[in-house]
């Protein structure tokens, strides 16, 4: 049976109309939202730490680190809003499309433990601002995050531009909250200027740059993003497509722009309250919020870090529950009860928060938040490639591929994203090793997933390209060998079938039909597409092999219907025993031809032959065509 086709995130799917009549601006901020949802991700405590370590350790050094990820992050994200704009698919159902069912299995499952990773690092987050404004136990906020699960219920439940109007106002209080940080800092402009000057002072520095460029641009945010611009019903022409992807592109950058200065700002307070004093080891949330108050001299400084802090923690756990669902139902196209899903979702990054507090006690959640962001790393490239990849394909993208330079600077940010995080990842991997009191256990158990990851990722990067190269005419070349030799005789057989499977038998079965049928019988092409996506997903399956079927039966029909003969064609998914039987039982036909080709004994004998069940489930004549 066939998969039915979902919509990405269906319960605010196209849930806001876009007037057409209306104003520019009224159509502009009909559109804006997405992003801002978006960013907090950009902006959330995975990246305070990084930004912290890099301030006081190095100043304003490292200011065009923050600048240069923005830059990727940008033309990523608007990468991922032009695939939920023109295909109408988030990028996991896209991913689910294209590759096979074990592949984006495997695909689904990286994705979820970076999700989870993700959400790991926003509930500690949270759990330590309450903590930092209101005394409260680490084990106490990790537990009453479990209610802003509700909270994204209620949210839903009023409609997403209330949602998105919540995450604005959260996202006001960070920028609010900075700007009197800024104010209190009195931080030095021309150093500020300074810091844009691309320079890596030492090892360490590169190492705190990688971790940036790791913690800013997020896997989750490509999902989520291609999901939430679907939620907006526009015109659907061409020139409706190509206004909506300007608009996004117009909420991208302000909302990007805007994580951009909240993670300068977290870096140049750092630099000018702790790398000033010669305080060049504070990397700890907590620490940084313990010494703001003596550095700026007024214990607002502190509240509002806190303040912030949570702010950041509350509105990206929101938008990380979001993604999870997108991803579950996307790659897996299950569907389950919205308040399961995300309460889910939320025991899979509480459970080991609350975990490690326990056994570890509350030092060991800055260790989490950096674990946290290798593991985001590592998956990183298994979001990105497939986005670049989906944009790319112009059949698909209904022409609006992207062009070619843009094309060259999605892959190299891609090469330099994944460049990078696989150093970081390889760091962390090489200290564990050499600071592990059994590194064997690494050897046989991280290792070994690390090179598988970084196997399937190439296979990632090569498969769509080998399937470009493949797409020639000549995979089907006996269409234009057709032999024509109508026999003298009567005319038999006026509605005749004819099953291919794009073998060299398919030449002997065709010019078997004509001469049963002459000019005057009507033809019938039947094949069944057998990958395993066609059997789990049916007619809904959008794969290379689907689309080169389709093309190649067109060509069997033009090639036929040239030279005077009366030719439909059907397309079937999942077995062919199975398919062929059904199509042919469906019509009114007077003859079955099929090609055989004679397998081996004991693969006949193990899995059966399709010419055995197909002559067992038909009513009509069978003519049996070997090669």
């Amino acid at each position: 049976m066939a998969a039915q086709k979902t919509n990405s995130l269906e319960e605010v799917h196209q849930s806001v109309a876009i007037t057409q009549n209306a104003t520019v601006w009224k159509r502009i901020l009909a559109f804006f939202g997405p992003a801002y949802m978006v960013s907090v991700g950009y902006m959330d405590p995975g990246n305070w730490a990084t930004d912290l370590a890099g301030g006081s350790q190095f100043g304003y050094t490292l200011i065009w680190v923050l600048l240069m990820s923005n830059i990727m992050a940008l033309l990523l994200q608007s990468l991922s809003a032009r695939l939920g704009i023109v295909r109408q698919r988030d990028l996991a159902q896209a991913s689910r499309d294209t590759y096979s069912r074990p592949v984006n299995f495997v695909l689904y499952f990286l994705a979820e433990i970076a999700i989870a990773a993700c959400d790991l690092a926003e509930v500690l987050g949270m759990a330590i601002g309450l903590q930092l404004l209101f005394d409260i136990p680490l084990l106490w906020g990790v537990s009453i995050t479990m209610l802003d699960t509700f909270l994204l219920l209620f949210l839903l439940n009023k409609g997403i531009k209330k949602m998105e109007a919540f995450i604005i106002a959260l996202i006001a209080i960070i920028g609010i909250s900075f700007l009197v940080e800024m104010f209190l800092a009195k931080p030095d402009p021309g150093q500020i200027a300074a810091g844009l000057v691309p320079s890596i002072p030492d090892s360490t520095a590169l190492y705190i740059a990688i971790g940036i460029i790791g913690a800013t641009v997020m896997p989750h945010n490509l999902y989520l993003h291609s999901s939430l611009v679907q939620t907006r019903k526009f015109d659907r022409s061409a020139k409706g497509i190509k206004q909506a992807i300007r608009y996004n592109f117009f909420d991208s950058l302000i909302a990007l722009n805007l994580a951009f200065f909240v993670n300068a700002a977290i870096l140049i307070l750092a630099a000018a309250t702790f790398y000033k004093n010669g305080m060049f080891e504070v990397a700890e949330i907590q620490d940084a919020h313990r010494l703001l108050t003596p550095l700026l001299g007024t214990e607002w400084a502190s509240i509002l870090f806190a303040l912030a802090l949570l702010a950041a923690g509350q509105s990206s756990t929101i938008t990380g529950t979001l993604a999870g669902q997108i991803v579950m139902e996307g790659y897996l196209n299950l569907r389950i009860q919205p308040w399961v899903r995300r309460i889910i979702t939320r025991l899979i990054a509480i459970v080991p928060a609350f975990l490690t507090i326990v056994y570890f006690g509350e030092e060991a959640t800055g260790k989490l938040l950096i674990l946290s962001q290798v593991i985001l790393s590592l998956q990183l490239g298994f979001a990105i490639i497939p986005l670049i990849h989906f944009v790319s394909d112009n059949r698909k993208m209904k022409g609006f591929a992207i062009g070619k330079y843009t094309k060259i600077a999605s892959w190299l940010i891609a090469l330099v994203i994944v460049s990078l995080n696989a150093r970081l990842v390889y760091d962390e991997i090489k200290g564990w090793i050499e600071t592990s009191e059994n590194p064997v256990y690494l050897w046989i158990f991280v290792v070994p997933l690390a090179v598988a990851a970084a196997l399937l990722l190439l296979y990632i990067i090569i498969k769509p390209l080998i399937e470009k190269t493949m797409v020639s005419p000549t995979l089907v070349p006996h269409i234009k060998h057709i032999v024509v030799k109508e026999a003298e005789k009567p005319i038999v057989y006026s509605n005749i079938a004819i099953a291919l499977d794009f073998s060299t038998t398919d030449e002997k079965s065709i010019e078997s039909a004509l001469q049963l049928g002459g000019k005057e019988a009507n033809y019938t092409i039947i094949h069944v597409v057998e990958t395993v996506g066609a059997m789990v997903y049916g007619e809904e399956i959008q794969d290379f092999e689907t689309a080169s079927d389709s093309n190649y039966l067109n060509d069997y029909k033009n090639a036929l219907e040239a030279k005077g003969y009366k030719v439909t064609i059907k397309l079937d998914f999942g077995s062919p025993k199975k398919g062929i039987a059904k199509l042919v039982n469906e019509g009114d036909f007077d003859i079955l031809i099929l090609g055989a080709h004679g397998h081996h004994w004991f693969k006949d004998l193990l899995f059966g032959t399709t010419v055995d069940a197909v002559r067992h489930s038909i009513k009509i004549p069978l003519l049996i065509v070997k090669n």
